[in-house]
This record gives structure tokens, C-alpha cells and sequence, in this order.
């Protein structure tokens, strides 16, 4: 079979054959078309070792990938014997193996490749965490109570790859995790288990990193998911997430994966639903993280059994840098609250962004805007203009009260927030403060400044973007009477990524966990 489908003369419009080998799969790329055939296999977690099984599992991998990846994933085709004893792909002899026929792809637009050239633009960060909300709200709800219980066995499983591969995770460090992850996991059972009441676990994806995310005509797709074992595909839809944050924080591309989790907060969230929003589940996000990191040390480590020797101490590396970054998700890194205020175009969001991978535990702040917040309240799209009555003072108030509550709410689960808002009165500026006192967090409160030509100019060039701002907007702004304000007063022109830095230079010097 290998040696009949590794010939380019069995394929048409093929000159070469580039094969491709996993532990449970052979891939044989072949022209502008691959076939997938399963290992005669049987492990812990799979059992390819019949035809029939194999069968189903090439049936279940159609299913489970066209929802994400339809471009890709054509079907199931039969490899058959002729009466002759010639091989023939769909043939119309006995069925002797079962494939996945999919369309070809450019090996070099997977986001692995991709990311290794450098960061991921934002449009893309956001994209990826668009699609992942999109296949997670289209994705079936499971009820069973297995994943909470799965979870337990998942850390019985990494201690096993402890004492099985001693010299690669220190055995101190080990015993250390081990310990840790077992009192995180019982401190957030009660949480998962409502999570899977209140319908948050579904058949996911169940392998979403970087290495199976491929774009396409510009548009990152989910391809590869779990077919094999549906048990580890149930799961919630945080520890799906999981995977990808991981792999973007594990690779240093810390301000992607703060991106793409505040993007799917605020995609998730349905604030006339608050059930849908997923802001009390972050309390179970360091364990997830933690599994996944494990997850990929585990199968790099165990890689080496198969591997030639001068591959060992690669392979050695890149599992502990794995386990390294599995404990770092465990560091106690204590929550704040930071409020960004100024008038509209003074670059509140942009600073928001680009220091909240920086703030608190990982994959950095959880970020609320209150522009975001109005769009939500009246059930529209971020982009889509609001009339001025959507401003009203009622409104507002209404806004404001949701960032109060949802800054509190986040803030109980020891992750930090930034709020991002005008706050140009001072009940406001007074009331953020208190969900600070009221927490036990400390509260820093940066006012940005800028000229009014700056403020102009800047709502005056925003595309794509929540703000409703414009120059009357701006203007009328300008009038307002703020009162006195406390906070730390920042110079807001110039280029974002110095007004960036100078706030995190303020911060830095009244908080010395800051990262």
C-alpha cells in the first residue's frame, strides 16, 4: 500500500510524492491533492487496528474537520484490490484500506511557519479568535461528566511522563507541578462542573495550535482537529482555547495572545445573556494553559523514542523550555485594576493594547471598553454607527455600571483588567477606584492628554473601529468640566508605542510584579 501510493505514476498530475509520517497516520502528498491513511494501530487513546475501524475514523475526520475546513477536507475514498491483484484508488475491486482525500495546501502558510518570520498582525490575531468563537458557538453541547473527570487523569499522565523521562523534567520541579496542579484542579472542579452545566463544553477542535491553523485567501482555518478519541475533544471551550494562547505565549508572542483572548471575551460575550460570557471561567485558565504546555511536552519528550540519537538532546530541549513554561503559568502574580481615561482620539484603546500582555498573570489583562460595551447593550456589531440618542446620560450610566460590575467580576478570578473609557466625571473616576478598594487590588488611574488638533485628527482617520467619535464629538469634549483628577496625568502625542512606554514606565514604578 505504502510503496503503491508512494509511486507518482498511481496519482494523476503528480511528479513527485512527498510523504509525511505521524505516530497513527501516513499522508502522501500528491499534486494539488493528499491522502491520509491510518497506522494499523492500537494505543491507550485510539485503536486503528481493523479496517473498519479505520474506516470510521476517516468518516469521523470528514465530519469533525468540514465545519472548520471545507476547502480542505473533500472525503473518504477506498483504496481497493483489482481482480488482477493491482492496487487502485477507488477502484471497483475489494476495499484492502480507507483515506482521507483532502486538497493540498502550501505547507508554508501554516501559522507555525508563518510566526516563525515574525509577529502575527492584529487584523490576523483578531481573525483567529473570530473563527475560533464562531466553530465553538456551531459546535455541539456535551453533557457528560467524563471531562471534569478526564482532567484528573490528564495530571495522573503527566506525573507518569515525570518518572518515565527523569532526565528531562527535574524531579524537585516535577513534584513541585504535580502537587500544584492537583490543588488548582480541586479548587476549580466545582467551576468546571458548572461550566459543562451551563453548556460551555462541546465537541471542539481539540488540537488547535499554531501547526493546524493554515490561511487561506488571507483567512486563518482550523484544520487537523481530533477524529480519533472524541473524549479528548470534549472538552470546554476555554481549555480549547487554551491551546492556541499556549503556543503563542510559549513562543514569546505574548501581545497575540493577549489580543486573541480579548477578542473572544468580547465575541462570546452577550451581556442580555450574561450566562454566554465566559469572564468567571478565566479562573480555570492558568490550569488549561498549564495542561496544554504539558501536553506538548509530553509528546516532545516521548518523540525520542523514535527519533535518531543526535536528535536526543533537541528534543530534551524543547520539552523542558515546554515543562518550564507549563510551571510558569502557576506563578502568583497577584490582579490589579488600571483605568485609562481622556477625551476621545487621545489613544486610550492602542495603549490598552499594547501594554495589557504585560499586566498580571498570563496571557495578560482582560481589557474592557466602553464603546464595546454601548455596541453590546444595543445588540449591534462594534462597527455599526449608533444614532445620538444611544448617548444618552441614562446610557451611559448603563455602560458604566456594566464595566463596573464586569471589572469586578474578572477581577475574582485573579486576572487583571484595564478599562478603557473617557471618564471625564469624576463619580466615574471615584466609582472605578472603589471596585479597586472593594477587591483588594491596587488601582492605577492614567489620564492621557492631547492637544486638540491631535484628538481630531486621530477620530478623524479611525476605520473599522467602535468609537463613534468625531470632531463634533471631540469638541464637545473640549467643554466638559472633569473636575479635578488624581490620576497620573501622561503626555498622549506622539507615536503610540512611546506613549505606550511611558505608561508602563509609570506603572513600573508604583508596581514591582509588573512584567
Amino acid at each position: 500500500m505504502i510503496d503503491f501510493l508512494s509511486d507518482p505514476r498511481n496519482h494523476q498530475n503528480a511528479e513527485t510524492i512527498q510523504r509525511i509520517d505521524t505516530h497513527a497516520a501516513i499522508i502522501f502528498l500528491a499534486g494539488p491533492l493528499a491522502y491520509k491513511i491510518k497506522r494499523e494501530v492500537a494505543y491507550p487513546f485510539l485503536d486503528f487496528s481493523t479496517l473498519e475501524k479505520r474506516q470510521q475514523a476517516c468518516e469521523h475526520e470528514i465530519e469533525v474537520n468540514q465545519a472548520n475546513a471545507p476547502q480542505i477536507y473533500i472525503g473518504t475514498i477506498p483504496l481497493t484490490c483489482q481482480p488482477e491483484n493491482h492496487l487502485k484508488i477507488n477502484g471497483s475491486g475489494k476495499v484492502v484500506e480507507w483515506a482521507v482525500l483532502m486538497n493540498r495546501f502550501d505547507e508554508n502558510h501554516t501559522l507555525d511557519k508563518i510566526i516563525a518570520t515574525g509577529p502575527l498582525p492584529d487584523n490576523l490575531a483578531n481573525s483567529l479568535a473570530r473563527e475560533m468563537a464562531r466553530a465553538h458557538a456551531a459546535a455541539p453541547v456535551k453533557k457528560t461528566t467524563d471531562w471534569v473527570a478526564n482532567l484528573r487523569q490528564y495530571i495522573n499522565h503527566n506525573t507518569q511522563s515525570f518518572n518515565d523521562h527523569a532526565d528531562a523534567f527535574p524531579p524537585s520541579q516535577a513534584t513541585d507541578l504535580t502537587t500544584v496542579s492537583i490543588k488548582n484542579y480541586t479548587q476549580i472542579k466545582p467551576l468546571l462542573e458548572k461550566r459543562l452545566a451551563g453548556g460551555h463544553v462541546r465537541l471542539c477542535h481539540g488540537d488547535a495550535h499554531l501547526g493546524n491553523i493554515v490561511l487561506l485567501d488571507d483567512q486563518p482555518v482550523y484544520f487537523d482537529a481530533i477524529e480519533f478519541n472524541d473524549a479528548i475533544a470534549i472538552i470546554d471551550v476555554l481549555y480549547d482555547l487554551a491551546f492556541l494562547l499556549m503556543d503563542l505565549w510559549h513562543r514569546g508572542h505574548k501581545r497575540e495572545a493577549n489580543l486573541i483572548l480579548n477578542r473572544y471575551l468580547s465575541e462570546t460575550q452577550n451581556i442580555n445573556h450574561e450566562k454566554t460570557s465566559h469572564y468567571s471561567g478565566l479562573t480555570a485558565l492558568p490550569f488549561f494553559m498549564m495542561m496544554r504546555a504539558m501536553i506538548r511536552a509530553r509528546v516532545t519528550v516521548s518523540k525520542r523514542k523514535f527519533c535518531p540519537p543526535h536528535q536526543h538532546a533537541d528534543l530534551t530541549d524543547q520539552a523542558r523550555a515546554y515543562f518550564s513554561t507549563a510551571c510558569d503559568f502557576f506563578k502568583a502574580t497577584p490582579p490589579r485594576l488600571i483605568a485609562i481615561g481622556g477625551l476621545s482620539g487621545s489613544g486610550k484603546t492602542t495603549v490598552a493594547i499594547n501594554i495589557a500582555a504585560n499586566i498580571g498573570r498570563s496571557p495578560g489583562a482582560v481589557i474592557l471598553r466602553s464603546d464595546v460595551i454601548r455596541k453590546k447593550l444595543f445588540g449591534v456589531c462594534e462597527t455599526e454607527h449608533l444614532p445620538q440618542s444611544a448617548y444618552s446620560s441614562a446610557t451611559t450610566q448603563a455602560v458604566y455600571k456594566q464595566l463596573y460590575e464586569t471589572a469586578a467580576q474578572v477581577l475574582t478570578t485573579g486576572h487583571s483588567v484595564i478599562v478603557d473609557a473617557v471618564f471625564a466625571r469624576k463619580h466615574e473616576r471615584d466609582e472605578i477606584s472603589q471596585i479597586a478598594r472593594s477587591s483588594a487590588v491596587p488601582f492605577s488611574g492614567i489620564w492621557l492628554n492631547a492637544s486638540e488638533k491631535t484628538l481630531v485628527t486621530r477620530v478623524s482617520t479611525r476605520t473599522n473601529d467602535a468609537s463613534d467619535a468625531d470632531e463634533t464629538v471631540v469638541k464637545k469634549q473640549l467643554a466638559y468640566k472633569p473636575g479635578p483628577i488624581s490620576w497620573t496625568k501622561i503626555d498622549a502625542t506622539g507615536k503610540p508605542e512611546d506613549v505606550s512606554k511611558r505608561v508602563i514606565t509609570t506603572l513600573k514604578k508604583s508596581d514591582s510584579y509588573l512584567q
